[in-house]
This record gives structure tokens, C-alpha cells and sequence, in this order.
């Protein structure tokens, strides 16, 4: 991306309006451009049939699109792809694309690395390297190969999104505007760990579906599974979460990961059940993979489904979600870049 113009994607059409207007164009120069963005995708201004040579050069003299196309894909045996997206500070972040049938999902990331340094994670042991900006995110839907076929969006590859929440808010607004993708709000979920603050604010400024991170309903495990617990505990989130409507289209999800021995048992489904009593909601089990260094297991197949049965007939819909992309590092918790960034370094050395 070019770093001395400025990005036109990630503009709202108020802003695009005001970006003609500063340039001597008629505002409805500025809806023109918008469709031009969020509808047909152009790659250049030069792209933008219907404005004149003359406007489209004032606007090549300060703008850019602000896309950027993937530097690398990786191809699972079951159909995954993890894409690496540059961003325009010159660092990178992984996308991961998930067709299943008549579905396509994309994960995108809204950080490089994360702060929020959960034991089973990968992208926490990268550190923090950086917040994305709208157009950073928007560019990881916007210059995708396959991105005529996306039916859902998921805020959940790097970064905890409520930690950019301006940003990911923008590019929610633009994903679900008229002038935009125009995409219905259901078709995205927005994942978080429970932030103090931000979380309510996006559930009074988002209507895009919620996936909060639990991994354990015991308020002394959670903290040492994921230090977020100490700044905004699962009991608030929970207790937050219930002035909110989830029964009608807007769904919310808790994400529970599974450890073979450690968050598994009878005693953690009663903690939930009890947690989440009279809430509307729904629980995905999901697979731990195993990353270096850490002394956690993933549970057995069967322990999984045990546990799954016991929450569903208790009154809380629970699955188990399908893992995909393990073999080249796509599936939960194993996104990272910081590898690949000191290799791409050494290779433009």
C-alpha cells in the first residue's frame, strides 16, 4: 500500500463525499466512488469509468484504493486456505478462508499478534505488534480471490476485536451499510474475551452477532487460562450480557475450548449451566491443537461428546465445531505471523 496518499477504503460515504468536495467535485461524486469501492471492488482509481480523466487524476494525486492483494496462500487437504495479507505499516496478518457447502466463512484478524496473552494461544505468544485499520481489515474481504462466495464473516483470527473497537466497528458499519456490501448484520460475528467497556459499547453500536470467550465458567481457572479475567471477569460479561435481546435474530455464542483434564469435567458443565441460567445463548466446543511450550491436551473425542450431551440436555444448545485448516496452522489458536514477518524481512534484505 502507499503510505504518503491517503486510503479510500475504509471511508464512509459521508467522508467520501468530503473527500469530492475537497477536491472541487459535486458530493454525488463521492457516492460514485463508494460503489465503485464497496460494490465493484476496483483495484485503481483509474477503474472509475464514470468520473471524468480529469477527476479521476486529482484524486490518483492524494488517494489511493488502499487494497493490498495477499503475498502468500496455503492450501489445506480439506479445502482451507490461510491467506497473509500485508498491512500498510508494513507488518502481516493471517486470513483464513473456510468454504463448507452452501457456506464460505471468512476469519478475519483485527490485530497483529494480541494483547491479550492467553495460555493456549498462539497469536498471544506473538506480543502486540499493532491495531489494524479499518482499511486493514476491510482489504482482507476486499482482495480476496474468493470473495464473491463469502456468505459469513468472523472476528476471530488475530487480535481481540474490542481492543480495536473504533476500527472494527467502522468496518463492521461499512460491511452492513447500504453503501457499502450491505451485507445483513447477522451474517458476521464479532469474538471477544470480555472487555470492560468496550464490549457494552459494541453491543449498543453493533447489531452483528456475539462470541464470547469463556474456556472455563471457575473464575480462578479462567484467570490462569486467560489473564483477561482479571480485568473483566466472565461473571460481569455474563451479568452484562443479560440486559441484551438474544432471542430473537441477533445470536450469541459462548466458545469453550476443550482440555483433555483440566475443563472437562461433570463439575465444569454444572459451573456453566449455573453461569448462564435463563440466558439465551449457545455453546461451540471447540478442539485444543496443540502450540509449543504449553502443558495443555486436547480431550478425546468421547469426553467432548459427553460433555456436549450433558450441557444440550440441560437446556443449553451445545456443538462441537469442526476443526479445519490444522495441517498448515489455519484452525483455532494457531494463527501467528511473527515468524513469517522476520523471514519476509530477511528476504527483502
Amino acid at each position: 500500500m502507499n503510505l504518503e496518499k491517503k486510503s479510500l477504503l475504509g471511508l464512509t460515504l459521508d467522508e467520501l463525499k468530503d473527500v469530492a468536495k475537497s477536491l472541487g467535485m459535486p458530493a454525488f461524486t463521492g457516492g460514485q466512488i463508494a460503489k465503485w469501492l464497496y460494490e465493484y471492488h476496483v483495484k485503481s482509481i483509474d477503474e472509475m469509468t464514470n468520473l471524468s480523466k480529469a477527476n479521476r487524476q486529482k484524486l490518483e494525486e492524494q488517494y489511493t484504493i488502499g487494497c493490498a492483494e495477499a503475498i502468500d496462500a496455503q492450501h489445506s487437504v480439506d479445502g482451507t486456505i490461510k491467506y497473509l495479507f500485508p498491512t500498510a505499516n508494513g507488518k502481516f496478518v493471517e486470513t483464513v478462508f473456510i468454504p463448507d457447502e452452501d457456506r464460505a466463512t471468512l476469519c478475519v484478524s483485527s490485530q497483529v499478534g494480541c494483547k491479550m496473552n492467553c495460555l493456549f494461544c498462539q497469536t498471544g505468544k506473538q506480543g502486540f505488534e499493532g491495531s489494524l485499520s479499518a482499511a486493514d481489515i476491510l482489504n482482507q474481504i476486499y482482495s480476496l480471490p474468493e470473495v464473491d462466495k463469502l456468505t459469513n464473516i468472523v472476528f476471530m483470527g488475530q487480535g481481540e476485536p474490542m481492543d480495536n473497537l473504533d476500527n472494527v466497528l467502522r468496518a463492521t458499519d461499512i460491511l452492513t451499510a447500504s453503501y457499502g456490501w450491505a451485507w445483513s448484520p447477522k451474517r458476521i460475528t464479532v469474538s471477544s474475551v470480555g472487555v470492560r467497556n468496550k464490549l457494552k459499547r459494541f453491543l449498543e453500536e453493533s447489531q452483528c452477532h456475539v462470541a464470547i470467550s469463556m474456556h472455563s465458567p471457575i473464575p480462578e481457572q479462567r484467570a490462569e487460562l486467560m489473564p483477561a479475567q482479571r480485568g473483566m471477569s466472565i461473571e460481569e460479561v455474563v451479568d452484562l450480557l443479560r440486559n441484551y435481546d438474544f432471542s430473537h435474530q441477533r445470536r450469541l455464542t459462548f466458545e469453550y475450548i476443550v482440555f483433555g483434564g483440566v475443563n472437562d469435567s461433570t463439575t465444569h458443565a454444572r459451573e456453566i449451566i449455573k453461569l448462564l441460567k435463563g440466558l439465551d445463548c449457545r455453546i461451540n466446543l471447540i478442539r485444543f491443537h496443540q502450540i509449543p511450550e504449553v502443558a495443555l491436551h486436547g480431550a478425546d473425542e468421547k469426553t467432548m461428546e459427553n460433555f456436549r450431551d450433558y450441557l444440550t440436555n440441560h437446556g443449553i444448545h451445545t456443538t462441537i465445531r469442526a476443526s479445519r485448516g490444522q495441517d498448515i496452522f489455519a484452525a483455532c489458536g494457531l494463527l501467528s505471523t511473527s515468524k513469517k514477518i522476520g523471514k519476509i524481512r530477511h528476504d527483502q534484505e
